[in-house]
């Protein structure tokens, strides 16, 4: 379910608190991805590593600087998760552990939180490249 927020915006980045929001949300949201048994199998490998890149990606993303395009170039996000299998199933587990750490932290609660969220929820039906097994 996709809604329309009313919320005028400089930078989301600024508006949720910067680089320390960001910071927490990583931070919040990674463990349950791994653990998380529908998600886990597509995010083998260094967490640490997965977490530095969303640290730069997120500010990117929300109108703060482009850290992350600084060290990888344009971020093209579908494209890189092409060889992920991302499903219908798996894009509502990833929002759904995104929607517990945003809770987590606060952000749910804040309306730059929120309008950050719907952008996450466009993001996960963007990201869909499969369809869910029978």
């Amino acid at each position: 379910m996709v809604r329309k927020l009313e919320y005028n915006f400089k930078s989301l980045y600024s508006d949720i608190g910067g680089q320390e929001t960001i910071d927490k949300l990583v931070n919040a949201f990674y463990p349950r991805v791994y653990a998380n048994p529908e998600l886990a199998p597509l995010f083998e490998g260094d967490m640490e590593e997965i977490k530095r890149k969303q640290r730069m990606f997120l500010p990117q993303f929300l109108g703060g600087p482009a850290l992350y395009s600084q060290e990888f170039g344009p971020p093209a996000m579908r494209e890189r998760h092409l060889p992920f299998e991302v499903t219908p199933r798996r894009a509502e587990c990833w929002l759904r552990c995104m929607k517990e750490a945003f809770q987590e932290i606060g952000l749910d609660q804040n309306p730059a939180g929120l309008a950050f969220y719907d952008r996450l929820i466009q993001v996960a039906g963007i990201m869909v490249n499969s369809s869910d097994s029978q």
